[in-house]
């Protein structure tokens, strides 16, 4: 997930001009780069300590770090806001789950294409105009051309990365909730914490089963401060200094940055018809939310 988003609530002012834009680009890319990397990296301790055992890591590490800077005030929240953040612990739980499971099974590049589907749909469910039928429709095709339907696919492994689709969309959608609720980090760091806490009995039973080895444990380590901690900080000063709509865009690179780091760290080639296909659907996000920029500065 694989990534955490949030939006500007404090109604500061984006810095203008060309350096701000030109920083804010490169942050993001540094962002996208860094979560793929760490993903890259915790596919590495799969052998190991498998995908469940990278999560609860994750989970655990995520909860620290995020809790002393979020700095959530328990007393202040109402039990709609408690219902809001478990939800999202739970998101957080599915979320980065299936995305394991499926980058085990299908390979980095196309498990974060597949995850990638889910802020997508949002945005072309969202919209009223013939050209975001059209951005929808290429995601379609992109997605049929990926997983080239056949008796040899993996068809379990793209349902659990359409699962992971879901669960970043919903993941979208509560974050959204609980930041008009929530001032700041609480309502992550909240989440996270009780996503923490689900996971210490499963992260016990798990490596009581499955011993993990320091440098699986490390890599597992790295993956969350990489694939959480480096890109959600990134980010917050990112849509500090681009438009919201040219930030979405951008996140077109995730399934291009995977592509390249599946290759260069992991040896997963892509076909013809998989590069084809994670082509299609970063151009659907491109032309949907460029198109949608254009409408809102006119």
């Amino acid at each position: 997930m694989t990534t955490q988003r949030m939006h500007l609530q404090d109604g500061s002012q984006r810095p203008r001009g060309p350096s701000a834009l030109s920083r804010g680009v490169a942050l993001t890319q540094v962002a996208s780069l860094g979560n793929q990397l760490g993903a890259a990296t915790g596919a590495l301790a799969f052998p190991a300590i498998g995908p469940v055992g990278v999560v609860a890591v994750r989970q655990l590490v995520a909860a620290a770090v995020l809790m002393p800077v979020g700095r959530p005030k328990f007393r202040a929240m109402k039990r709609s806001d408690w219902l809001a953040v478990t939800a999202l612990a739970l998101v957080f739980s599915i979320m980065n789950t299936s995305v394991y499971i499926t980058i085990e099974r299908l390979g980095l590049g196309l498990a974060i294409t597949l995850e990638f589907l889910g802020p997508l749909a949002l945005v072309i469910l969202s919209a009223r105009r013939v050209i975001d039928l059209f951005g929808g429709l290429f995601a379609v095709v992109g997605v049929v051309v990926l997983v080239n339907p056949g008796p040899t696919s993996d068809l379990l492994g793209v349902a659990v990365g359409l699962v992971s689709a879901a669960a970043w969309a919903a993941y979208i959608l509560l974050n959204r909730r609980i930041g008009q609720t929530l001032p700041g980090m609480q309502g992550v760091a909240t989440a996270s914490l009780i996503s923490g806490v689900i996971w210490i009995p499963l992260a016990i039973a798990w490596f009581a089963a499955h011993p993990p080895p320091l440098w699986a444990l490390g890599l597992a380590v790295i993956c969350a401060l990489a694939s959480s901690v480096l890109p959600f900080s990134i980010d917050v000063v990112a849509l500090r200094l681009l438009p919201a709509s040219l930030f979405s865009t951008l996140q077109s690179m995730h399934p291009v940055w995977a592509a390249v780091v599946g290759l260069v760290l992991l040896g997963q080639q892509l076909t013809a018809h998989e590069l084809i296909g994670i082509g299609l659907v970063v151009a659907s996000n491109v032309l949907v939310t460029s198109t949608n920029a254009v409408r809102v500065r006119r």
